[in-house]
């Protein structure tokens, strides 16, 4: 999701080009604020169909402290990954919702697996890992986003 703000007002100038001469100025991409994610294993819902596609919202400070509240977290602090993980799954195949419950019945890989996408995003503002080939030591980065596990 892209937004934009908004436009100047007429009559003011918005900001001026660089001066002739000046450092180019470092380009920045764009905010994404959801990315898209595929589980290792998938969700089966009651009909027995397989969901493995998703995407995943970047969270808010709301989204962190509302389960504070909830009793089953307070309860066990283990569920508060699925609480929190339920309000920041925005799609998962073609189910309608997707919301704590359904968290709560996944297998335990894909639990595993949206958790560590989760740091990803929100921690570190990016799904890319700094890797280093076991063989030649050459430092690589590797896309996380929408792989599934042992593909590259």
């Amino acid at each position: 999701m892209r937004r934009e703000g908004p436009a100047a007002p007429a009559g003011v100038a918005g900001p001026s080009p660089a001066a002739p001469g000046a450092a180019a100025q470092q380009v920045r991409e764009p905010l994404r604020t959801e990315f898209e994610f595929e589980l290792p294993r998938g969700f089966v819902d009651e009909s027995g169909t397989v969901h493995r596609n998703g995407a995943m919202r970047l969270a808010t400070a709301r989204d962190e402290l509302i389960p504070l509240r909830d009793v089953r977290v307070r309860e066990n602090p283990a569920y508060l990954s699925v609480v929190l993980l339920g309000r920041v799954i925005t799609r998962l195949g073609t189910l309608p919702i997707v919301h704590d419950g359904t968290v709560e019945n996944m297998f335990a890989s894909d639990l595993a697996f949206l958790q560590d996408f989760y740091r990803q995003i929100n921690a570190e503002g990016h799904t890319r890992a700094a890797v280093a080939c076991p063989h030649c030591s050459e430092s690589f980065e590797v896309e996380l986003a929408g792989s599934r596990l042992g593909e590259s």
